[in-house]
């Protein structure tokens, strides 16, 4: 018999963190290297997403990515209209009481004077139309800044300075510039704004007063710039945000398929090996049977039993199998299948009619963990099965050893050999899963054969790296 009940169940159990750690190390890795390539992590916060954007010069410098092109809905239609009413009552309310507090000195026999205007209906027509068209400020910003800051100064000159009219026109337009546009504009509309709003006639009672405003104007113009900015800059950090979130999503799910994925891999596997294993010792006994019924009809039996033994086996592991994946499998409280079996591995090649030269003196298996003494085990039968059933080999070397750095595994034949080729399209998974089982453990795996010369498989895994994973 090749192996024993309930190993390869114990087998799919034991190791399941250390076998998934590296598929999960490399789907981790996926993200951060796309992540590094293509932008600056986030810090938790919206004050480390300003700092990082500053120092790559992202939101507030160079040209911004472009905004994705969405149709405008009812809703954002009345929110700019609103914004545009508002706009237009602000400046009648700020046009009324710079106007109401208006003192002319008179150099006369009467001295200085407070005259109060009251701004008639042009007035009011002039602040309409520096805010109506920032209904459309969303549609087309430069536009509408242009649009409003013209009436501004045309409709501020050719009122002569009598009343002062108000740009919260032009400053609702600098908002929306800085906030849909990248700096070289926001900066460009600011200058360009602020020069206006400080040339333009004042209906102030004196310079200084006149100067005030055009001061407070102008400060309007920059708070309403940085506002833009500001805006802009959180409107980048929520989507940005959305971005990992989805990323962290889709990192999750491809880890999950991957786990699937790997999993499946190491169940057939490890149903390729009970199902080689035993089938090639079954044809192994039945052709001995077949030769020995009439010359030798109690060795023709034995040989029978064995394949009864081995059949009973093989079934009776893949029910357990099936139970771990449905779930509805007690606890197993067989041994693992390790090194200690290699005597069924021996006696399977001998009596194929192969010499086999065991050395195991030098290993200890106590100090070497289960899992990497299965490794090697299951590397070993399948060594074994592939000699048998393609050698054509008469004599087999087979050495354990162990050091508490490592812990290898050769096995040598003098048969047939193959040629690199063969190994490259061999058909199968046999010699793809033995890279694999031992690759998993960070270990080394080789196969030196030529055509005539024999085959050597060796395997090294070392202790060190699996006991500090452990």
């Amino acid at each position: 018999m090749v192996y024993g009940d309930g190993g390869m169940v114990e087998f799919l159990r034991m190791p399941y963190d250390y076998r998934m750690q590296q598929s999960e190390e490399h789907i981790q890795s996926e993200p951060s290297r796309r992540e590094s390539a293509d932008s600056t992590p986030l810090e938790g916060d919206f004050a480390g997403f300003v700092r990082k954007s500053i120092k790559a010069g992202g939101v507030f410098g160079g040209a911004p990515s472009e905004p994705e092109e969405t149709a405008r809905t009812t809703t954002d239609w009345v929110i700019d209209a609103a914004i545009a009413l508002v706009a237009f009552a602000f400046g009648c309310a700020q046009m009324v009481i710079t106007a109401s507090s208006i003192v002319h000195v008179d150099a006369g026999p009467y001295g200085a004077s407070l005259v109060n205007y009251v701004p008639n209906l042009y007035a009011y027509l002039a602040v309409a139309l520096t805010t109506a068209p920032l209904v459309l400020r969303r549609e087309a910003p430069w536009f509408v800044l242009g649009l409003t800051l013209a009436c501004y100064a045309f409709l501020s000159n050719s009122m002569g300075g009598s009343v002062s009219l108000s740009p919260i026109g032009p400053i609702v337009a600098v908002y929306t510039v800085a906030s849909e546009h990248a700096r070289g504009e926001a900066i460009a509309a600011v200058a360009v704004v602020g020069i206006c709003v400080a040339v333009v006639p004042m209906g102030a009672s004196s310079a200084t007063m006149a100067l005030v405003m055009r001061i407070e104007n102008v400060a309007f113009v920059v708070v309403a710039a940085l506002a833009g900015f500001g805006f802009r800059m959180y409107q980048a950090y929520i989507e940005e945000t959305r971005r990992r979130l989805a990323e962290v999503e889709r990192s999750r799910e491809e880890l999950a398929a991957r786990r699937v994925a790997d999993e499946r891999v190491r169940i057939a596997r490890e149903v390729h090996d009970i199902t080689a294993h035993s089938l090639s010792a079954v044809a192994i006994q039945a052709a001995a049977a077949e030769r020995l019924i009439d010359i030798n009809p109690v060795a023709a039996k034995e040989a029978i039993a064995d394949i009864r033994s081995v059949s009973k086996s093989s079934l009776d592991e893949i029910r357990s199998l099936i139970g771990v994946l449905r779930g509805d499998d007690p606890a197993e409280h067989a041994p693992a299948e390790g090194t200690e079996r290699m005597g069924d591995v021996v006696s399977f090649l001998q009596r194929a009619g192969i010499q086999v030269d065991y050395d195991y003196s030098h290993y200890d298996r106590a100090r070497v963990p289960s899992f990497v003494d299965m490794a090697l085990f299951s590397l070993a039968r399948e060594s074994a099965t592939n000699a048998v059933r393609h050698a054509q080999a008469s004599r087999i070397e087979i050495r354990l050893e162990s050091t508490p750095a490592k812990a290898s595994l050769e096995f040598k034949d003098d048969g047939v050999g193959m040629s690199r080729a063969v190994r490259d399209n061999a058909e199968g998974h046999g010699l793809e899963g033995m890279g694999e089982r031992i690759g998993a453990l960070n270990g080394a795996f080789t196969i030196e054969s030529e055509p005539g010369c024999g085959c050597a498989i060796r395997a090294e895994v070392p202790l060190e790296v699996v006991r500090d994973d452990e």
